[in-house]
C-alpha cells in the first residue's frame, strides 16, 4: 500500500506554568537536540525556535508516527536532556498541553519565517495573545484552562 501526504504541522508547547526557564544562551543546543529526536522519528524539521517559555516546531509527520506520540516523544526526550545537560537549571518540565496546527506546503515559507522571527514577534505580542490569535484564526474554541493549566 502506498500513501502520500503533504501536511505541515506547526507544533507549539510551553514550559510548565509558562515559566521563563529556557536560557536563550543555550538555545542552539536545545534546538539541535530536538532536531535529532525529530529525525529519529523519520520526520523532517523545517524550522524550530524557542522563547524562554515556549517552543515552535514546523515539521512534517512520517506516516508511521501518530501526532500525539510524536509530540510526547519530543517533550519526554527533551525534558530528560534538558535536566541532564545543566544548561537550563530552572527548567521543571513542559506543560502537559500542546497545540498542533496543520498547514498546506504552500504556506511553508511563511511559517518558516514566522517561527524564525519569534524573538522579534514577541516584542509585540505575548505568548498567550499569540495562542489566542492562532486558535481564532483556525476556528478553534479554546478553553483557556485546558491550554494554560498543568494538570
Amino acid at each position: 500500500m502506498s500513501a502520500y501526504r503533504q501536511i505541515l504541522y506547526h507544533i507549539i508547547f510551553r514550559t510548565r506554568s509558562s515559566e521563563k526557564t529556557i536560557n536563550l544562551t543555550h538555545l542552539d543546543k536545545l534546538k539541535n537536540y530536538i532536531w535529532g529526536v525529530i529525525t529519529n522519528k523519520k520526520c523532517v524539521l523545517f524550522r524550530i525556535n524557542c522563547m524562554e517559555d515556549h517552543v515552535h516546531i514546523l515539521s512534517d509527520l512520517h506516516l508511521s508516527v501518530a501526532s500525539a506520540d510524536y509530540i510526547k516523544d519530543i517533550k519526554v526526550a527533551s525534558t530528560r536532556w534538558i535536566k541532564s545537560s545543566g544548561f537550563f537549571p530552572n527548567f521543571r518540565g513542559w506543560g502537559i498541553k500542546y497545540c498542533a496546527l496543520t498547514y498546506s506546503y504552500k504556506e511553508r515559507d511563511i511559517l518558516i519565517n514566522y517561527i524564525k522571527n519569534q524573538q522579534e514577534h514577541h516584542r509585540k505580542e505575548s505568548f498567550q495573545d499569540e495562542i489566542n490569535r492562532l486558535f481564532q484564526k483556525h476556528g478553534i474554541e479554546m478553553d483557556e484552562k485546558w491550554f494554560w493549566e498543568d494538570s
